[in-house]
């Protein structure tokens, strides 16, 4: 979790497709390592004290009309005093054209000029939103991840417990994989977790005795997706005689990922049992949990309320007695 993380300049204007205005020799060597976005207003105006001068700083339509209601000496003045103290690099939006003033000044010190065609609000939003993903904290597991009835469903277990036989038929079924064998999950808020497939083995799932299948141009782009958020944990392990396992769900349970506390449940595995089908009931039984309904509490309430009443008999998950 204190591990940080970094996105090359580059990569930002490759994927937000920025257009580059100047110092296009710079972007490759220049690293942003915080989410957020600076609009310089009030450095503009002369206030510097606290100027964000390690974040991408974002002009917009205020910003360039403030610039150019001054004259060429107040701009060079104004630009200056910010220019001077250094920044990652500036983004104009809504394809305003630069005073000639800011890109003198941006190859004067060497900071790359970028513009985009998108509104200054729905930039900052979308770039802001890119950063968080991108800078986000991460981690891997050895697990299996499919979109369930839209409900981001992580299993795990042992190897050779049977999680990428279950997700094949999970896609068979309509529903989509986003990664086999190996989860790359980020945090990319304080509630939200999201998880993806590394690029090599992106669409890939391992089957034991055929070997990799390309689940995309086996079943069609509708059967994955990119990444989706974790909403669920199913942990599958070997049926043993003898152990209890929870047979009335009044209990629950959690698997903490990057310091979230995610609902999960535990299903044991043993011949006979239609795992796809289970874990397709688990997602519409846990969106039920998220939207205020619990079929166990209810069904205690049932118990303790009914007229014929149990008259002080207890519930055990089979029957009343």
């Amino acid at each position: 979790m204190d591990e940080k993380y970094e996105v090359c300049l580059s990569k930002i204007v490759k994927d937000q497709e920025l257009e580059v205005l100047c110092c296009a020799d710079k972007i490759d060597s220049i690293f942003i390592c915080g989410p957020d976005i600076n609009r310089p207003g009030l450095e503009l105006a002369g206030y510097a004290d606290y100027f964000a001068n390690d974040r991408i700083q974002l002009l917009g339509n205020v910003e360039m009309r403030y610039l150019y209601s001054l004259t060429a000496e107040e701009r060079i003045k104004k630009l200056e005093s910010i220019f001077k103290i250094g920044f990652p690099c500036i983004i104009i939006a809504r394809n305003l054209e630069p005073c000639a003033e800011m890109t003198d000044m941006a190859l004067k010190y060497g900071i790359p000029l970028l513009r985009t065609p998108e509104t200054t609000t729905s930039f900052h939003s979308e770039l802001n939103r890119y950063l968080c993903v991108q800078l986000a904290p991460r981690t891997t597991m050895h697990a299996c991840f499919i979109e369930v009835y839209g409900e981001g469903v992580l299993i795990t277990g042992k190897s050779g417990v049977g999680k990428s036989e279950t997700a094949l038929e999970l896609v068979k079924r309509g529903h989509r994989l986003v990664a086999d064998d190996i989860v790359e999950i980020r945090r990319v808020s304080s509630k939200t977790l999201v998880g993806t497939a590394p690029d090599i083995i992106r669409h890939m799932l391992e089957i034991r005795g055929i070997g990799f299948l390309d689940v995309k141009r086996l079943y069609g782009v509708g059967a994955v997706k990119m990444t989706e958020n974790i909403q669920l944990v199913v942990d599958l392990e070997r049926w043993v005689d003898g152990k209890e396992y929870d047979r009335v769900g009044l209990e629950d349970h959690f698997t903490e990922i990057l310091g979230i506390d995610i609902p999960s449940v535990k299903i044991p595995v043993m011949p006979g049992r239609n795992l796809a089908i289970i874990i397709e009931v688990a997602a519409m039984n846990n969106r039920q949990k998220m939207m205020g309904y619990n079929a166990a509490k209810e069904l205690t309430r049932r118990a303790f309320e009914s007229k014929d009443g149990l008259k002080g008999g207890s519930f055990n998950g089979d029957l009343f007695y």
